[in-house]
């Protein structure tokens, strides 16, 4: 393999381990030796030093670590700072819908109904602010139900969970076939 190539697998594995990485394991991965393996890291290393490029190879002890050079950081606050934009998955759309037309609703309820675990998806759905927790169930264990918060309604345009759209009951007959065609779908694989 020629050294541009070599040094490209080694760049990906630092790139993707982000913590990092023993020189035994990189030498391994890319079929050679510790000492030929820390000659192409250093060459890499060198090439982004060289450049104005914004990242480096950090040696620590005997392992290597891809990071960003110090000399980038205050545009890295910059963008920190910036507030993040919550966007919602269309797995975080289906549960946040079900939660919104089905509450107070439980966690086991939602994924009886999505057919799936949802304990991700409700929990991003909490720190974005748009689900609560209202209550608990009262049986055995006692889980929380959940339901939508202000937050949701001033996001979403409503004032209450009452001037949520409603579905035609022709819709909701065909959304149900879909779904049923989809179950079938999956048993049959």
């Amino acid at each position: 393999m020629e050294i541009q190539r070599i040094q490209g697998i080694i760049e990906a594995i630092l790139f993707t381990m982000g913590d990092s990485v023993p020189l035994g394991q990189i030498a391994h991965a890319i079929d050679h030796d510790k000492e030929t393996t820390r000659r192409m890291i250093h060459q890499l290393k060198d090439s982004y030093n060289q450049s104005d490029r914004g990242i480096t190879i950090l040696e620590l002890d005997d392992s290597f670590q891809m990071c960003t050079k110090k000399e980038m950081y205050e545009y890295l606050i910059k963008i920190a700072k910036q507030p993040r934009k919550n966007v919602l998955t269309d797995v975080s759309l289906e549960t946040l819908s079900i939660i919104a037309y089905r509450q107070p609703v439980t966690r086991l309820e939602i994924e009886k109904i999505r057919g799936v675990k949802s304990d991700h998806s409700v929990n991003k759905l909490i720190e974005y602010g748009l689900v609560e927790e209202v209550g608990r169930l009262d049986v055995p264990g006692r889980p929380i139900q959940f339901g939508t918060s202000e937050e949701f309604l001033r996001r979403f345009g409503v004032s209450s969970i009452h001037d949520l759209p409603t579905i035609e009951p022709e819709r909701m007959e065909h959304f149900q076939a879909e779904a049923e065609d989809e179950v079938q779908l999956k048993l049959d694989v």
